[in-house]
């Protein structure tokens, strides 16, 4: 069992902050996944069709966190909410990226909704997983580059557990040590707002998306929520 956990500070910084963990047991990531495969094409084909896009800067939901990144020292214009990217990555090629199953469905998922998302290997996760203020003394080797190694900036918000930086600049780059393969079986997703009164109903619904993707390919499927009010979640 894994708890995640939203630290006092960072809850008093952001406290209309709500973020759903979903988490998947038993996953199957080597068979099919026509569910996802079938959401992307959606998705793609409505882009196609002038009948959706991606929600950009000037949308409140990305807006809201660019300025949470400007709050804590982090320019979202260089270094970009994973939403935002995916959903400019989106709109310029047309396509979502295919990674494997288990991210590409929430991928989907959190782009359809303006939502960022993210993804850790619960096996390869150590202690509890909290969402705090970095104190200039972390560490971090990013997705896709094991053989390098950053420091967050005192401020910058971070996912943490107790061995190493697990997402930067809150989400917008996990961590290769983290990283959601084929072959991860224990894997917690989640998604977050930072304005519940707002998007809260939105986010339960995209939760709900995500766990309806998973729940054919996995023995066990279950949702959390967080939020200054409830600050820890045990999964």
């Amino acid at each position: 069992m894994t708890t995640f956990r939203i630290n006092p500070a960072v809850a008093e910084a952001f406290p209309d902050t709500l973020i759903a963990v979903v988490t998947a047991t038993g996953l199957r990531g080597r068979e099919p996944w026509p569910a996802t495969s079938a959401a992307q094409q959606d998705l793609e084909q409505q882009l196609a069709d002038g009948a959706w896009q991606p929600a950009d800067e000037s949308d409140p939901r990305i807006e809201a966190w660019h300025t949470a990144y400007r709050a804590f020292g982090t320019n979202p214009r260089r270094i970009r909410p994973s939403v935002d990217a995916l959903g400019r990555r989106l709109a310029k090629k047309g396509t979502l990226p295919r990674i494997n199953p288990a991210v590409d469905s929430y991928n989907t998922v959190s782009v359809r909704h303006g939502l960022p998302a993210g993804a850790f290997d619960l096996d390869h996760v150590t202690g509890e997983v909290e969402i705090r203020y970095a104190d200039g003394s972390e560490t971090f080797t990013p997705l896709g580059e094991p053989d390098t190694t950053e420091q967050p900036k005192p401020g910058e918000i971070i996912y943490t557990d107790t061995t190493s930086v697990l997402t930067r600049h809150w989400n917008h780059r996990d961590a290769h040590r983290t990283r959601v393969t084929e072959d991860s079986t224990r894997v917690a997703f989640v998604l977050e707002t930072l304005h519940t009164t707002r998007d809260g109903d939105r986010l339960k619904t995209a939760a709900g998306e995500l766990q309806d993707l998973l729940t054919e390919h996995s023995a066990t499927t279950g949702v959390h929520y967080l939020s200054p009010a409830h600050p820890h979640a045990t999964t």
